[in-house]
């Protein structure tokens, strides 16, 4: 410790975000009982900070502001400053974001906010900088008019609190009123998603440009539910924009977290692991529809950058890579001509950086993100060669170039594991993985399966949200369960181990006892027993990650069909209920919640295989269904002569000593068949 000057209560954490923050000279407090302590005996305002590891903004606040003697002093002096890990801690995230949205009309990271000693907000923001400047008053102009006001001007903070932290329990009010939903609803979202959309960049909106994979995945299904072309376009475009575009790591694999332009150039650098996550079945499920070869290519580069730089050695996913490397944004990503030229040849510099548009000029700081700017078909007609001798000429430069790239210093990882996040990326990789037959990609995901049950576990059965440095911690969260939950399923639909969906089930039973609203319906985003904040809210809405009443729908409405449950469809309902209106008016907000409303609106269709796994007959049966875009489809299998716990394998057999498969619809099947032509054929009288 002796070449630290400062060390503050945070180096007991695990938090890399937060270990980040052990040294500054700012007396920080983890969130908890201490803080609040200090806080009521002495009569001061908490500071909260809430960050993350790689937000870049996080970054600069620190080294302006939390590292500043001058500052950190004032902070002290006026202040008990609590620093929070938004991965870590959502619920605390979330209230307090909610508050400052309302405060501000705005929010983000990394997100300062002013409470009372017992945890209510009454002032906040995002980043300040410690000079006044980009219009905003310094931070230290700020902390002396938080405390005056609090000191002086104490009813009208008080009132300030009051008011917000009522505003904050709303959402636990929220009640399903007993109506009904129907196809009105996707038809409405639909039309407002054609008058969001970007037609000429893709995407919703203009700048900063978000990814969005719920919400393209979601037109796929409506592509799927009535051969709707928008829906279709809306989602090939803007995946194929992206694809092209610097939000995308042409080297390595794997997305960007946004794009700060309208065009999906310029990234926000880090690379988050639920980014990912998402995206890897959007692209897949893309494929299966218009079997493109860009799609496919870019979930076999992502599959292999998550395998590669994201999962840990004993099991897990890791959660972000940073957006800074040496201090500066974006610059292990970025190339110069001289860089390239030196690594390659020079007919093949000159086709790699005519095609990814690398100039002496950049696009970045004088330098070049990686994006696709021409065809091609245009750059063989420059070159005067083939396009096939483009697409191999270009594959062996990014290579080189890869490897090149590998001996920089590579941006910091976040290395903790979390359920939910985890959860997404099992489910993610449990699908690419049988449909186009990635082995490693399935056991990564089984590994993480595994490693979260082993180390991630409480003693009577409930999960931890968070691991880090052998140390589990923190009760899981609504989310947890569901996203975790979901990704067991999926597992079972990929392995049919019957492991899986007997720990999904009993994980979703837990999430009933756990968080449930029975008399309203929806779930809260803590558990019964969690520590009380100023709210208990109840989150429905689908931003950079689904909401955990998203998530806790499609797990009831999944396990329902797998199990011929009539409850878990009926609280599945009761959520898209509650949220009907905002599905339709606000479809990007929802995006996750209305594809489960799909689901639910359209006819269930169950396919059952009997058969013996490894048989070259039962494997032919089930790529026939994979290699198909079947969003709402359950599939469930059985070996010969084996007793099933699954109502839908009820009294199948094989069909003249042969695997076959049972095509269904709520549980009506039609003829077993035994070849993958007639169950295309079944299978082909839904598509649109």
């Amino acid at each position: 410790m002796g070449e630290h000057k400062h060390t503050n209560q945070l180096i007991d954490e695990t938090s890399p975000y937060l270990l980040q923050h052990a040294h500054n000279p700012v007396d920080w407090y983890a969130w908890g009982e201490a803080a609040f302590e200090k806080a009521q005996t002495e009569d001061k305002p908490i500071f909260l900070s809430i960050g993350y590891s790689a937000c870049h903004w996080c970054h600069v606040m620190e080294h302006e502001s939390f590292e500043d003697e001058e500052t950190a002093a004032l902070m002290n002096e006026l202040f008990v400053n609590i620093k929070v890990d938004r991965e870590e801690r959502p619920d605390l995230d979330a209230i307090y974001m909610d508050a400052v949205q309302a405060m501000t009309g705005q929010g983000g990271w990394p997100m300062s906010v002013w409470l009372t000693p017992d945890g209510q907000p009454f002032h906040g923001g995002t980043y300040f900088p410690n000079e006044q400047r980009y219009g905003m008053p310094s931070f230290r102009t700020v902390l002396k008019a938080v405390a005056d006001a609090y000191h002086n001007r104490r009813e009208q903070v008080t009132n300030q609190a009051s008011r917000l932290t009522t505003m904050l329990r709303r959402s636990a009010s929220l009640a399903a009123d007993g109506g009904e939903v129907g196809t009105e609803i996707l038809d409405e979202a639909n039309e407002q998603l054609l008058h969001y959309f970007d037609e000429e960049h893709g995407g919703f909106g203009n700048q900063p440009k978000f990814p969005q994979p719920m919400t393209l995945d979601y037109c796929l299904t409506q592509y799927r539910r009535g051969g709707n072309l928008d829906a279709l376009f809306i989602a090939e475009f803007t995946l194929e924009k992206m694809a092209l575009g610097g939000i995308y790591d042409h080297l390595g694999g794997g997305f960007h977290r946004y794009s700060v332009d309208a065009i999906w150039l310029v990234p926000h650098f880090e690379k988050m692991l639920y980014d990912n996550a998402q995206l890897l079945p959007v692209y897949l499920h893309a494929w299966q529809v218009t079997q493109r070869p860009l799609f496919r290519r870019v979930v076999e580069e992502t599959v292999d950058y998550v395998l590669r730089e994201m999962t840990a050695p004993d099991g897990g996913f890791y959660s972000t890579q940073d957006a800074d490397s040496e201090g500066h944004e974006g610059k292990f990503f970025v190339w110069t001509p001289e860089e390239i030229d030196e690594l390659l040849e020079p007919h093949t510099a000159a086709i790699f950086e005519t095609y990814y548009g690398v100039s002496p000029r950049g696009n970045f700081e004088g330098k070049s993100i990686l994006s696709v700017v021409r065809t091609r078909e245009d750059v063989a007609q420059r070159f005067r060669i083939s396009p096939e001798e483009v697409e191999s000429t270009l594959a062996a430069a990014r290579r080189s170039l890869f490897r090149e790239r590998e001996k920089r210093v590579k941006p910091a990882r976040d290395e903790k594991i979390l359920t939910e996040w985890n959860g997404l990326m099992i489910h993610a990789l449990a699908e690419c993985g049988v449909v186009l037959r990635r082995q490693d990609a399935l056991d990564a995901a089984v590994c993480a399966a595994e490693f979260i049950l082993a180390n991630m576990s409480q003693p009577d059965g409930r999960l931890f949200r968070s691991y880090k440095d052998g140390r589990a911690r923190f009760n899981a969260y609504l989310e947890d369960y569901a996203a975790f939950a979901r990704g067991l399923l999926a597992l079972y639909e990929a392995t049919f181990d019957l492991r899986w969906l007997g720990e999904a089930t009993r994980l979703t039973r837990i999430m009933l006892e756990q968080f449930h609203d029975a008399p309203n319906g929806g779930f809260f985003q803590t558990g019964v027993d969690h520590e009380t904040l100023v709210a208990r809210r109840k989150d429905f809405v689908d931003n950079a990650i689904p909401s955990g009443n998203s998530l806790a729908a499609e797990v009831l409405l999944r396990l329902a069909i797998l199990l011929n449950n009539d409850d878990y469809r009926r609280e599945a309902t009761r959520i898209l209920v509650m949220m009907k209106e905002a599905m339709a008016s606000q479809p990007t907000g929802f995006g996750r919640l209305l594809g489960v409303l799909d689901m639910l609106l359209s006819p269930s269709q169950e396919v059952a295989i009997v058969g013996e796994l490894a048989d070259p007959s039962t494997q032919a049966l089930l790529a026939e269904v994979r290699r198909r875009y079947l969003p709402h489809t359950v599939v469930a299998l059985k070996e010969p002569d084996t007793e099933s716990v699954l109502p839908l394998l009820e009294g199948r057999g094989l069909v003249e000593g042969k695997p076959a498969a049972y095509v269904c619809e709520h549980y009506a099947c039609q003829l077993p068949v035994t070849t993958p032509a007639e169950l295309a054929e079944l299978l082909n009288q839904r598509a649109p």
